[in-house]
C-alpha cells in the first residue's frame, strides 16, 4: 500500500492571536513539509486546487514544481485537478514538464472539484457540470496516447493533427479519476481502466464499498485486469504523541472549515461530540497516535476489500507548524512501516 499526504494549503491562523500566517511564510512551512515526507520515507504527497481565500493552491503544478526541486523520491500528484475547469491540452503540458523536473514522479488526480467557483471564474456554465468533465477527460486519454491529436468536442474548439509537448518521462503519465460518492463517476473510471480516488471524509468507511465493488465490477465488464483497477482512499488525518492530543490539536482547525462550509450549504452546526465520533475505529477521521493510525489504515483496507494508496489531508487544521512536521514524521518513521509490515504477515 502507498501511503502519503494531501494538502489544500489552507490560510491558517496563530493558534495563540487568531492572527493569518503570512502567505509567503505558509508556503515555505508547505515546502518544508513536502521535504519532511519525501525524508522519512512516505510515498505520496499531493496538492488540491481551489479558487478561493481559505487556500493557497489555485497553482497547484507551481507547488509541486517546486517541491520536485526539493526532493528525491516522493510521488508528487495532484489532489485533485479541476479538470472540469482546465484546458486539457494545458493541463498534460504542466504535469509532462512536472514529471520531466522531477524525473519521472508526477501524477493527474483528474476531478470536477467539490467547489463550484471555478465555473464562473474561467466562463463556464455550471449546468455543463458532468459533460465537460466527461469530454475533457477522453481528451486528456487520447493526449496521453498520441503526440499528435485530431479531435473535436462540444466544449473546446477542435484539434486538427496537433502536435503536442514536452511529452513525459513515464509512459504513460499515471492519470487516477477522483470522485465523492458519485455511482456515475465510479463507473466511468472502471470502464476506462483509470485507477479511482475516493475522497472520505465524513461517516463510515465501510459505507463506501459498494462504490468499490461497483467501479471494479464495470472494470471487469469493460475487460480491464484486476491489477490495473487500483483503488486509493483521500481521508483527513493527523497525529500526535496521544490521540488525545491529536483531537484537541486538529479540531479547532475543522470546526471552523467544516463550519463555514456548512453554513454556506446548510449543513447542521459542527459538534465536538460529533467529531469524536468521526474519530472512533468505525468512523471517517484517522486522527490519533501512531498506534490507532495504523488500526484505522487496516480498517479502511479491510472494510473496502483492499485498497492500494491512502493519503491523508491535514491542512483543515490549524497545527502550528511544528506539530505539522511532527505529524508527517509519525506517519512516515511509525505509521507506514506498521502497516506495511502486518499487510505483509497478511499476505503470506
Amino acid at each position: 500500500m502507498q501511503i502519503g499526504l494531501d494538502s489544500f494549503v489552507a490560510t491558517l491562523s496563530d493558534p495563540v492571536t487568531g492572527a493569518m500566517v503570512d502567505p509567503v511564510i505558509r508556503l515555505r512551512n508547505l515546502l518544508e513539509e513536502v521535504e519532511t515526507a519525501d525524508r522519512v520515507g512516505l510515498d505520496i504527497f499531493g496538492i488540491g486546487e481551489h479558487h478561493r481565500g481559505e487556500f493557497l493552491d489555485s497553482a497547484p503544478v507551481v507547488l509541486l514544481a517546486a517541491a520536485a526541486a526539493r526532493t528525491q523520491r516522493i510521488r508528487l500528484v495532484s489532489a485533485v485537478t479541476v479538470l472540469s475547469a482546465a484546458d486539457p491540452v494545458r493541463v498534460f503540458q504542466e504535469f509532462a514538464t512536472l514529471d520531466l523536473i522531477s524525473g519521472g514522479r508526477a501524477e493527474i488526480v483528474a476531478g470536477r472539484g467539490s467547489f463550484t467557483e471555478a465555473y464562473p471564474l474561467f466562463g463556464l456554465d455550471l449546468r455543463d457540470y458532468d459533460s465537460l468533465f466527461d469530454e475533457k477527460l477522453r481528451l486528456l486519454l487520447e493526449i496521453r496516447a498520441n503526440e499528435r491529436v485530431t479531435w473535436s468536442g462540444k466544449h473546446r474548439p477542435p484539434l486538427r493533427d496537433q502536435e503536442i509537448h514536452p511529452r513525459p518521462l513515464q509512459n504513460p503519465l499515471p492519470i487516477w479519476v477522483g470522485v465523492g460518492g458519485s455511482p456515475e463517476s465510479v463507473i466511468r473510471a472502471g470502464s476506462l481502466g483509470l485507477p479511482l480516488m475516493i475522497a472520505i471524509i465524513g461517516g463510515q468507511p465501510d459505507r463506501f464499498r459498494p462504490l468499490v465493488d461497483l467501479y471494479r465490477e464495470a472494470g471487469a465488464m469493460s475487460g480491464h485486469a484486476p491489477e490495473k483497477l487500483k483503488v486509493g482512499i483521500h481521508a483527513l488525518g493527523s497525529f500526535a504523541g496521544t490521540t488525545q492530543e491529536a483531537r484537541d490539536d486538529y479540531f479547532p482547525g475543522y470546526e471552523r472549515m467544516f463550519g463555514q462550509i456548512g453554513k454556506e450549504r446548510g449543513w447542521p452546526a459542527i459538534q465536538r461530540s460529533h467529531f469524536d465520533a468521526l474519530c472512533d475505529r468505525e468512523g471517517a477521521l484517522i486522527i490519533g497516535d501512531a498506534r490507532e493510525g495504523v488500526e484505522k489504515i487496516l480498517h479502511y483496507n479491510k472494510v473496502l476489500g483492499g485498497i492500494d494508496r491512502i493519503t491523508i489531508q491535514m491542512s483543515p487544521g490549524t497545527l502550528p507548524h511544528e506539530k505539522a512536521l511532527n505529524a508527517i514524521q509519525i506517519l512516515g518513521e511509525q505509521v507506514a512501516p506498521a502497516v506495511r509490515e502486518k499487510l505483509g504477515k497478511l499476505a503470506t
